[in-house]
Parts: structure tokens; sequence; C-alpha cells
């Protein structure tokens, strides 16, 4: 059965693995490492691209999964997968079913309109954020039918299947959740997700997604959201380090999803100075009171689930320090 945690429960810490910033072996052995800490559960991102060269990889995030499935018992969720350009939505279907079987049905599918930087290289043309959503929308629909194990024949606006059919399903139909960070895509997730996926901790967005109808879970659907943290040595260093490793989460306004490769995001990257980094809700430094509060000031934004991701490279050092100083404060 699907582990899904609710509106009603506590709010669960899970460990956000990032596909952009490390190999396919490290992330199996976080998932490891983040399950021993006391971690409750797993977001993996969905990337061909990396964000830019310093971070360095993108290993096939299906491949992972299937590892995950045999090196950990955490439920697992992509953070999110495109299924509209890169990928076929009937081929997102039969991967998450198959994830899904793996992991004994803890797996859940986290969707949204995706970026050009992963998306764009089959060479499609991009399409404007309100085509997205509509393609987002069909996309689902299409793998929601292909999870029924029938015979799928659709012939949409946007994509066709014909005479397909998923052999290998789960006991449950895959949870489908939907990204939005703004009004109409959280109005889209509202209509048809059976949870919402957010980055950051503002409560206004998922209150809006609750306002709206809470998609097809109503007051019941969950809510999960990621926040970046930085464990080092020293504040300063750490700061250098997210400035170095991910200058892409400051960029402003629509340049995340329109830039169409890393190196167009080191040269917009530019822009950002350690400044920015200071002066963002990113805990930094071997404060365990800071990086509590920003796990608590998430969840008391209403979210069901935070995911946690270190950005640096002492990966054993973070599980270390979240197991014994920052986990239990969050929990208290």
């Amino acid at each position: 059965m699907t582990e899904t945690p609710t509106t009603t429960g506590r709010t669960r810490y899970g460990y956000f693995l990032a596909c952009e910033d490390h190999g396919p072996k490290a992330l199996v052995e976080q998932a490891r490492m983040a399950e021993d800490a006391g971690f409750e559960a797993l977001w993996i991102s969905d990337h061909f691209h990396p964000w830019g060269d310093a971070q360095g990889h993108s290993p096939f995030v299906w491949s992972v999964i299937g590892a995950l499935s045999e090196a950990t018992s955490l439920p697992v969720q992509t953070a999110v997968t495109c299924p509209t350009v890169r990928v076929h939505p009937l081929v997102v279907a039969h991967a998450a079913a198959t994830s899904a079987v793996q992991l004994g049905g803890r797996f859940r599918l986290g969707v949204g309109t995706g970026e050009a930087l992963n998306e764009h290289v089959t060479g499609e043309r991009w399409p404007p954020a309100p085509v997205r959503l509509q393609m987002l929308e069909e996309a689902v629909h299409v793998i929601r039918r292909l999870h029924t194990g029938e015979q799928v024949t659709h012939h949409g606006r946007h994509y066709t299947v014909e005479n397909a059919r998923l052999y290998d399903l789960p006991d449950t139909p895959v949870p489908i959740d939907v990204s939005g960070f703004g009004s109409a895509a959280i109005a889209l997730a509202a209509r048809i997700a059976d949870g919402f996926v957010f980055s950051g901790a503002q409560a206004e967005p998922v209150q809006e997604f609750r306002r709206s109808g809470g998609g097809r879970l109503g007051e019941q659907a969950p809510a999960f959201t990621g926040v970046k943290a930085c464990f080092d040595r020293s504040r300063e260093e750490a700061v250098r380090t997210v400035l170095r490793r991910w200058p892409n989460l400051f960029l402003p306004g629509e340049l995340g999803q329109v830039l169409p490769t890393p190196a167009h995001f080191e040269q917009a990257a530019k822009l950002v100075t350690e400044q920015h980094v200071t002066d963002s809700p990113i805990p930094c430094g071997p404060d365990p009171h800071e990086h509590a509060a920003a796990l608590r000031e998430a969840a008391e934004a209403g979210f069901d689930g935070v995911f946690v991701s270190q950005i640096g490279p002492d990966v054993r050092g973070f599980f270390d320090f979240y197991r014994t100083e920052v986990l239990p404060r969050a929990r208290a």
C-alpha cells in the first residue's frame, strides 16, 4: 500500500537526492545514510542536465530508483518528472508503475511542466507556459489511464497512444502529485493532483492549493516541499559553497524555465553574489538551531512532507549533524 502522509498527521522530514549534484552510486549511498540518520522519505530530482558544470552530474533517475528499491525501505518520490517533451507520458507511466512495484507501493510520481534545460534536448520546440500546462494535464490523464491496466488508445491534442497496456502494476494506483509555482499551475494541481509539490517554506501556495479544492483528495491531499541547506564548519564557507554549487537558486523570474544549457545558467549566475545567499532562508554553517528552524518553518506553513538537500561535499557530516542535532530539535 502506498504510504501517504495527510494533513491530519505530523510533518515528515525527508531527504532530497539531487541528481544534478551527485552520481548514481553516491545517491544510493546517501539514501542509506538518510535512512540511518532518521529521515522518513526520499525525494529525487529528474534531470537530463545539471544546472551548471560545478554540479557536474545527471544520472538517469529511473535506474537510480531501481537501485534505491534494494538499498532502502523509505518511500520515494520524483521531484519532479516532466512527462511532456523529452519523455512521452506512456514511457513515464511504464517507469512509474515498475518503480512502484519495485518499491512495494512506496512510490509517488511528482510531475511538473519542466525546464528548457532538460526538455528541449530532443529538438522539439519549447512551448510557452500555458501550453505546457495543457500538455501536463493531458499527460497525467494518459498516465492514469495506463495505470488501470486496461488497453489504452488515446488520440489527444498533444499525445497519441495506440493499443498500449501495462502488465506490471502496483496493487494500488501510483499517486500523482503536481508541482505548482504560480496561480495557473496551482489551479491545475488543485483540479487533477493527488498531492501538491512546491519548493520553499511559503504558506500562501499550499493555502491556495487547498482553497482551490485540494486536488482529487480534497482536504486529505498531502502537500510536499523541498528546502536546501549547507552544513559546513563555518557559515562563511557554507555561503561560498552555495554560491559556487547552486547559484541558479537565486535567478529571478522565468529564467529557470527558459535558459537552454548549463552554460547559459553559468552566465546568468555571474549576477549572483554572496549577499544573495546570506540574505536567503537557506541555513548555512554548523548552527543546529538555524537548520531546525528552517524545517519547522516549512512544516508550520502547512506542508506534510519537508525534504532537505545538502549542498556541498560533507554529506556524511551533514547526516551525522542532522541525526544528532537537527532532526530532534525540528521534531521537538
